[in-house]
């Protein structure tokens, strides 16, 4: 059985590890929202907001993901749950560590495509983080990929999106790795790959996964993350809107 539980403590992640934010005020007891699927027997997959008590194990999932690159330290994911401690969430299957999600509220007119990961995560810090905005930027998604292709990545998502509407804020808005883009650099522009990829003409497992799961393709982002070697620096830029966004609040009329 898989469970979404929300509301609790978070993380984000370091740029290296980047891809394509809710309220730190957020501090009530992580309550569960209910069964999403049925997985293999005996399998028990758990999405909450993280805690300090994930610390260790995303540390060890990030070792596995990324061999050539450190982890981030524990003193680094600390400071990130001090900054925004509402919008981070973290798999679990059997009680470790199978994935996490990161984001955080941004106004969305500070960068729009002329931006990188770096700038608008504060290096993955998380200082640009502003409650005034309405657009929860997703900063990174990572699963372990042993456990691909059950459904993490979607409860993931869907946590996302719940907090979305319960923070009554217009968008989502991510920039995803395209990393079946090397391999075709040579004879096509990444916007052209990425169209190929939602026309069906090319398979990339990131944006395909994407626009399954309800966001729109909004353009290039060329430089998003440099050391991206697979991506060759770009990312696609999408977005979901949320259905039910009231509009704006007396607090911020002018932020986007």
């Amino acid at each position: 059985m898989i469970t979404l539980n929300v509301c609790g403590e978070n993380i984000d992640r370091h740029f290296k590890y980047a891809r394509a934010s809710l309220q730190a005020q957020c501090r009530k007891p992580k309550a569960a929202l209910g069964a999403r699927h049925r997985q293999g027997k005996n399998m028990s997959v758990i999405v909450r907001n993280t805690g300090a008590e994930d610390i260790d194990g995303i540390r060890e999932l990030q070792r596995r993901i990324y061999p050539t690159i450190a982890p981030w330290s524990r003193a680094h994911i600390e400071q990130q749950l001090r900054v925004f401690p509402a919008g981070q969430f973290v798999a679990l299957l059997d009680g470790n560590v199978v994935g996490s999600a990161s984001s955080l509220i941004v106004i969305w007119d500070d960068y729009g495509l002329d931006h990188n990961w770096r700038e608008v995560t504060g290096k993955g810090l998380f200082g640009t983080h502003n409650p005034a905005g309405r657009t929860l930027y997703g900063a990174e998604v990572f699963v372990d990929p042993g456990v691909r292709r059950r459904g993490i990545g979607r409860l993931l998502y869907s946590a996302r999106r719940r907090l979305c509407r319960q923070m009554n804020l217009r968008r989502i808005i991510a920039a995803g790795r395209l990393p079946g883009y090397h391999r075709h650099a040579q004879n096509m522009s990444a916007t052209t790959y990425a169209m190929k990829v939602i026309w069906g003409d090319i398979e990339d497992p990131v944006l395909r996964f994407q626009l399954r799961e309800g966001f729109q393709f909004c353009g290039v982002i060329d430089g998003y993350i440099p050391e991206d070697d697979e991506s060759c620096g770009h990312a696609a830029l999408i977005v979901w809107l949320n259905p039910l966004y009231r509009g704006p609040t007396r607090r911020s009329p002018s932020h986007k």
